[in-house]
Formats: C-alpha cells, sequence, structure tokens
C-alpha cells in the first residue's frame, strides 16, 4: 500500500492540476475529471476542500499573488540594479517563455480575465489584485528612476506585456512582443531622468541574493 498523503498535500495537488490546466486548456474548458485526474484526488477529497470550480478559482488567483514576487519579480530584480533595466528584465522573462513555447505560452491571469464572466465579482477582484500588485512592482522601479505619473506609466506597462504577449501568441511569432517593447522603451526614455542622475534600486537587496 501506497504511504498515505497528507490531506494538506492533497488539497495543494488539487490547487496546483488546475492551475496548470486552467492556463493550458481555460477555465471553461477545464473539466472536474481533469483536475482530479491531474492530482491523482478523487472528487470526496475535491468536495472536502472545495465548494466547487469557482472556489478552487479563487484559490489559483490567491496562489498567483504569492508567485509573483519569488517566482516573476525577483528573478528580474537580481539580474540588475538599474531601475529601468528590471523593468525590461521582467518583460524579457515573458519573452523567453514565449521562445521557449514556440509563442503558445499566453499570460495566466490575462486570460483568465478575458474569460471570467464579468459577474463572478470574487473572481474579478482577485484578478485585480494581481494585475495590482505588478504594477505596484513595476512603480517602485519607476519611483526610484524619477519618472513622473509612475502610477500611470507602471499601467502603462502592463498593457504593454499583456497585449504583446496576446498578439505574440495570434501570430506565432515573437515579432509583435519585441516591436511593442521597443516603443514601450522609447516612451520611457522619455520620461526618465538620465541613468546618472537616477537611483540604482527601488529597495534593498537582501543579503546572500545573487544575480540568477
Amino acid at each position: 500500500m501506497p504511504p498515505r498523503v497528507p490531506a494538506s498535500d492533497t488539497r495543494a495537488r488539487l490547487a496546483e492540476a488546475a492551475r496548470h490546466l486552467f492556463w493550458e486548456k481555460g477555465y471553461a474548458a477545464t473539466g472536474l475529471a481533469e483536475m482530479l485526474d491531474r492530482a491523482g484526488a478523487n472528487s470526496g477529497s475535491f468536495y472536502h476542500f472545495f465548494d466547487g470550480k469557482d472556489e478552487i478559482l479563487r484559490t489559483v488567483l490567491d496562489t498567483y499573488v504569492a508567485l509573483l514576487e519569488p517566482h516573476i519579480v525577483r528573478p528580474a530584480w537580481d539580474a540588475t540594479t538599474d531601475p529601468i533595466e528590471r523593468i525590461f528584465a521582467l518583460l524579457d522573462g515573458y519573452r523567453q517563455r514565449l521562445v521557449d513555447t514556440d509563442c503558445r505560452y499566453g499570460c495566466p491571469i490575462g486570460r483568465l480575465a478575458l474569460e471570467i464572466d464579468s459577474e463572478n465579482t470574487p473572481a474579478h477582484g482577485l484578478i485585480a489584485q494581481n494585475f495590482s500588485a505588478w504594477k505596484q512592482a513595476v512603480e517602485a522601479c519607476l519611483r526610484a528612476a524619477g519618472v513622473r505619473r509612475a502610477d500611470d506609466v507602471a499601467t502603462f506597462v502592463l498593457t504593454v506585456m499583456e497585449g504583446a504577449v496576446m498578439q505574440a501568441r495570434a501570430y506565432r511569432s515573437i515579432e509583435p512582443f519585441d516591436a511593442c517593447v521597443r516603443q514601450l522603451r522609447v516612451h520611457v526614455s522619455s520620461v526618465a531622468p538620465q541613468p546618472g542622475k537616477r537611483a540604482r534600486t527601488p529597495f534593498p537587496r537582501r543579503r546572500g541574493s545573487h544575480p540568477s
């Protein structure tokens, strides 16, 4: 008999299975049977932890908020100390995901934002939290660089990223992404002070951290 899996591990496996399936297939196209099969769980376990598909969606969205700093932001920030270049390192992470997937990658939050019914207020509230956390990370860099209206510019950077990823996915080409980022760099250069006149880091580097 295989070792008994703690209940908390089962819940985590279900949430992780849902997260991957929602990204691969979309929320509507993902069925309960697929989640159970991928998680190696049964329906009794699912309904022990979740009331239904909508609750596990909210758990997935909470997970994305928690993963943003360590898995998306921190690797980019560790690559450079220049606050403007950190933003472009962040965007380069999305570019690499597109290249690695032959431009099949799609931002999971952007996809869910488009797919989830607009009346699902709790889910859209969590989607907004994800967007806000992403923008706040970018805004911190812009403020460190002395950019005025940093909140507006951060919103623009998010819009460029989402649009660039969608176009690259649609055209199955990295060229639209690169074109968007080139024009963003032109815009940011026009609103940011010269490198010698701006701060180097938006927050202190953690002890023991090294560029990845």
